[in-house]
């Protein structure tokens, strides 16, 4: 596997900051408040002194003393000269934990000692990057580690091994790890599953290892998004924290580990199949960016350093986040022209900006088991094409969207009974369906120029503005090719070309990933689209959980929330269209019920709530998003408050029967401290407080406070029902 020229290997020359022969120096990079700090060594790969809190201008003299300060004393039973942990573990440097790189050379070569060549570093003021090169001549392999302190205080890096050696090389797990401070004594990351997706738990941090691996061939519901270790009773607000992330769409592993020496580290990576990898002479593999996030300010400290990158990067959406309307749960496969027409009507009159088309609409598509792969307008439903749809609602001032699954396959479709060999599958097995579903072998170049052209020609008939990318199934068996070698590394790679490809020939087109719901999130997806759907249920209780978590990596613009109907077509619970619509709110806005249905109140209820979306979107898309430490599990605050803290939209919301009759203050944390505010509450998210209010002297006046007070103290709470929510509002005065 050849690797592609990257251009960001090393800085280009003559940029400011860049200088080579750094080896042996100690490196200082600062950015966003925090300190990297790095030894570089004239035997070994680095070694990381200090990842956290802003150090200030030291001098060489002090990082010498800073280098020096570190080494510890030798135990007994040990090494005779102890060895600190390098950003690559090698148990040849007396790492006896989990090596950094695992691989061989047909059962050699299977521990490494790689010695630098050369190193450049890159410094700023906002950050900084060390590119350093490395090899190990007797076991025939090359390396180079790239490590770098973000302008956001996020730290990333990655790791290219090459193969100089005569034989074939295997890869099985390449991960360079961090260290952490004995300080951090409790575990946080995130399980679920659908519709249940971003379930947090917690553990202590024992003597060994915390390993959660994902070989479903996606992101997954279960994925830790992020595995953050933190010091005792860390919470949203509070603590001091360091987590890290794996931006990639395939199989990966996240690991914690603490040695009985009190070493601790966190690694991550590409989780490896079985001969997945296997380096000719002169080839390489690359893993994917791993990113780092320290804060001392909680959960959400870590949670804005991730939105802070993701919303400064130059591909970031540009404009306001449309209102969407989704056709799913309006109709499923019940796609009659002219009720479509009439959602499409009921779309704009509630102030809708963007609809979109879901499943159903191409060839051989009555039910979800077949005509997957068959990516042509179905001529007996459509029998003039999409034409007089998207006419249609682009006439009304919408823009026009449509769902696809290009990576699956119906085996009921023309695709599969032209190309059965087009099918991810081990040799001659083929594996167990699932959704009545198999996965298109993108590896397959046939294949992978088939599913190009077909979307290709689809987005150059129609005016589509928007492509709603689903994908439903885990990769079983995920063999590619008539070898049947295992496929899901080239698999999740050309998922990545194929996006980049669309978007390169169709720039104007904005896509969603979606995956069975919210099973496709994480940061390499998002470099090649433009939104995650949040999860397939709508239920706005689950959602509130669900959204609180996934805004712990994305922040709320990019994440999809729709106002579904009531019962919710996935837990049957019934809710108030305000709970519905003020846990969408907090969001990428959309609606997905069959408006034409709805009451005229109810619509004009629902038109009120488009209208405060697009009022606030601003706010909720550049603001910093806070979470108050839960007190009572029926009870949570959530808002976003402005860059320059001049206003804030927060949520108080019940979710079940709190333990108290009379609730207590809400705290409202994040405002500037010494700003004064006027706090009252947002319609039309009111009327839950209005109801439970009059007791409530404040809710008719509203008060004013200042932040550092709302912060610590709080106002009263209005008595709400379970699944109720109300609005406040605070704007500098």
């Amino acid at each position: 596997m050849t690797l592609p020229p990257d251009p960001d290997l090393r800085p280009p020359p003559g940029t400011p900051g860049a200088t080579a022969g750094a080896l042996g120096r100690v490196l200082h990079l600062r950015a966003a408040g925090v300190s990297l700090v790095v030894q570089l060594h004239t035997t070994s790969t680095p070694t990381v002194l200090h990842w956290g809190a802003d150090l200030g201008d030291l001098s060489e003299a002090a990082l010498a003393d800073l280098a020096l300060s570190g080494r510890t004393a030798r135990a007994n039973n040990d090494l005779d000269e102890p060895q600190p942990v390098r950003l690559l573990p090698e148990q040849a440097w007396g790492w006896n934990g989990r090596p950094g790189l695992s691989g061989h050379r047909a059962g050699t070569a299977w521990s490494t000692r790689f010695a630098p060549t050369a190193a450049l570093v890159e410094e700023g003021d906002g950050g900084g990057r060390l590119v350093l090169d490395a090899a190990d001549a007797e076991a025939g392999l090359a390396l180079t580690l790239e490590l770098e302190l973000l302008p956001s205080g996020l730290l990333r890096h990655r790791a290219t091994l090459t193969n100089t050696g005569a034989a074939e090389y295997e890869v099985a797990d390449l991960a360079p790890a961090l260290p952490v401070p004995p300080v951090a004594t409790k575990v946080l990351d995130l399980a679920g599953r659908w519709a249940k997706e971003r379930v947090p738990q917690r553990r202590p941090l024992t003597v060994g290892a915390h390993v959660r691996e994902n070989r479903r061939g996606r992101t997954g519901p279960d994925a830790p998004l992020v595995l953050a270790v933190g010091t005792q009773g860390f919470g949203f607000r509070t603590g001091e924290v360091w987590a890290t992330h794996t931006a990639f769409s395939g199989n990966h592993r996240s690991s914690v580990e603490k040695l009985s020496s009190g070493t601790t580290t966190l690694a991550a990576g590409e989780l490896l199949l079985p001969g997945e990898v296997r380096l000719a002479s002169g080839e390489g593999y690359r893993t994917p960016w791993v990113f780092g996030a320290w804060s001392d300010e909680g959960l959400d400290g870590i949670a804005a350093r991730f939105h802070r990158h993701l919303r400064a990067r130059p591909h970031h959406p540009p404009r306001p986040r449309p209102v969407v309307v989704n056709t799913w749960e309006a109709v499923y496969f019940d796609l009659d022209l002219e009720r479509l027409l009439d959602l499409a009507r009921a779309a704009a009159q509630v102030g809708a900006e963007r609809y979109v088309l879901d499943d159903g609409w191409f060839r051989h598509r009555r039910s979800d088991d077949a005509g997957l792969g068959d990516w042509y307008v179905d001529e007996g439903i459509w029998p003039q094409g999409l034409h007089p749809l998207v006419d249609g609602v682009r006439a009304l001032g919408l823009e026009f969207g449509l769902w696809v699954e290009p990576e699956m396959v119906n085996p009921d479709s023309d695709l599969v009974r032209a190309h059965p060999d087009w099918v991810l599958r081990t040799g001659g097995r083929t594996p167990l369906p699932s959704r009545q579903q198999q996965v298109l072998d993108l590896g397959n170049p046939d294949a992978y120029a088939h599913v190009l052209a077909r979307l290709d020609a689809i987005l150059t008939e129609y005016e589509i503005a928007y492509l709603k990318w689903d994908h439903n199934r885990d990769l079983l068996e995920a063999g590619s090719g008539p070898s049947g070698r295992a496929g899901v590394h080239a698999q999740t790679l050309a998922v990545y070309r194929l996006l980049d490809e669309l978007r390169a020939r169709h720039p104007g087109v904005e896509i969603e990933s979606c995956s069975s719901g919210g099973l496709r999130v994480d940061l390499e997806i998002l470099e090649h689209t433009d939104r995650v759907w949040g999860s397939d249920c709508l239920d706005p209780l689950e959602r509130q959980q669900i959204q609180r978590w996934t805004t712990q990596l994305v922040p709320p613009e990019l994440i999809g929330s729709h106002v579904g109907a009531s019962p919710s077509h996935t837990t049957h619970r019934s809710s108030d269209l305000s709970f519905r619509a003020g846990t969408a709110l907090f969001a990428s806005f959309g609606v997905e019920t069959d408006l034409t249905r709805m009451d005229p109140a109810e619509r004009e209820e629902l038109a009120r709530w488009v209208a405060l979306y697009k009022e606030v979107r601003e706010l909720l898309h550049t603001g910093t998003l806070v979470r108050a430490d839960d007190h009572d599990p029926s009870f949570l605050v959530h808002g976003t408050v402005a860059p320059d803290g001049g206003d804030g939209l927060f949520a108080v919301v019940q979710l079940g029967t709190p333990d108290t009759s009379v609730p207590g203050r809400v705290r409202l944390p994040g405002l500037s401290p010494q700003a004064e505010y006027e706090v009252s509450a947002q319609a039309p998210g009111d009327v839950p407080a209005v109801r439970g209010g009059k007791d409530l002297p404040w809710l008719a006046s509203g008060v004013r406070m200042n932040g550092r007070t709302l912060a610590a103290v709080g106002v009263a709470a209005p008595a709400l029902q379970p699944q109720q929510l109300v609005l406040l509002r605070t704007r500098r005065l």
